[in-house]
């Protein structure tokens, strides 16, 4: 019976032992899984509400080629976007769903807001403001209806690349499809008084593609650090370009078009305080 009694004791013990020696080897890795797991689904929820899709080309004097620029690891950033009658508001978290809080200023502003109508007809240059680690808002009252919006920001440690994000404005109802882009015949555009023409030194695909812009430069002034942007999307909405002058002192432009197709471009520059945005269309062909 004593030895039964002690045998039981023993059993007991041992049971009692390796439970402890797996809880202290197993125990707090399970429950930083559970922690990062946490992290993750505020990642998700950013990145499923924004509904990403399609890609960024990086090219051009200070473009988004910079943003890949000492990224360190696999880390990622996840936008969303949303609008309601205040104005915009973003949102920007790292892949363990933490607020964004490394970015640097890219031509005098942290966060630059491209938003086109689903028919690229209407362009927007805002720059939301930081309200938050992680959140920014701009106050202005686009109209109702169906848009792309392409946040650039440039992250010192997180590499990010710019994605098409929709963003629905009130209660538009149901998209009706538009007139597909015509390139144009003839690549002069006259917006508020001012004119301006663009001469491409080629119309290729994979080839460096000089853009220069003749305009009245004696009332051109720098507008966001540089002699003007220039911001190209293809016909689709899902490839992204913001351009930069090669210089400071004139506006010319270099860049390279991966794939054929009709590309609208926008040429911002300021000129007696006023910015305007050239739009113009172009058809690019294969090699």
């Amino acid at each position: 019976m004593y030895k039964a009694v002690l045998a039981a004791l023993l059993y007991i013990g041992i049971v009692i032992g390796g439970y402890t020696l797996y809880d202290g080897y197993f125990g707090a890795p399970l429950a930083a899984a559970d922690g990062a797991g946490h992290g993750n689904d505020g990642h998700d929820a950013a990145t499923n509400a924004g509904e990403h899709e399609g890609g960024s080309e990086e090219h051009g004097q200070g473009g988004h080629d910079e943003h890949a620029a000492g990224a360190e690891g696999s880390n990622q950033v996840s936008a969303y976007i949303r609008s309601d009658k205040e104005g915009i508001d973003i949102f920007l978290k790292d892949s363990n769903g933490l607020a964004v809080h490394d970015l640097v200023v890219n031509h005098e502003k942290l966060l630059h807001l491209i938003v086109v109508d689903e028919h690229l007809q209407k362009y927007y240059h805002l720059h939301p403001e930081q309200v938050e680690e992680g959140k920014f808002h701009v106050g202005y009252i686009l109209p109702e209806g169906f848009y792309r919006a392409f946040i650039d920001i440039k992250s010192e440690k997180l590499a990010y690349h710019v994605e098409p994000m929709p963003l629905v404005v009130g209660n538009p109802g149901v998209s009706v499809p538009g007139k597909a882009l015509q390139p144009d015949s003839v690549l002069e555009k006259t917006v508020e008084g001012e004119s301006v023409k663009l001469k491409m030194s080629s119309s290729k695909t994979n080839v460096p593609v000089t853009l220069s812009f003749e305009l009245d430069q004696s009332a051109l002034t720098p507008y966001l650090g540089a002699m003007g942007h220039v911001v190209i999307l293809d016909e689709e909405a899902n490839q992204y370009l913001h351009v930069h002058p090669i210089n400071q002192e004139e506006p010319v432009f270099q860049t390279e078009f991966k794939k054929p197709g009709v590309y609208k471009i926008w040429a911002e520059f300021q000129q007696n305080g006023k910015v305007r945005a050239f739009p113009f269309v172009v058809q690019i062909q294969g090699e």
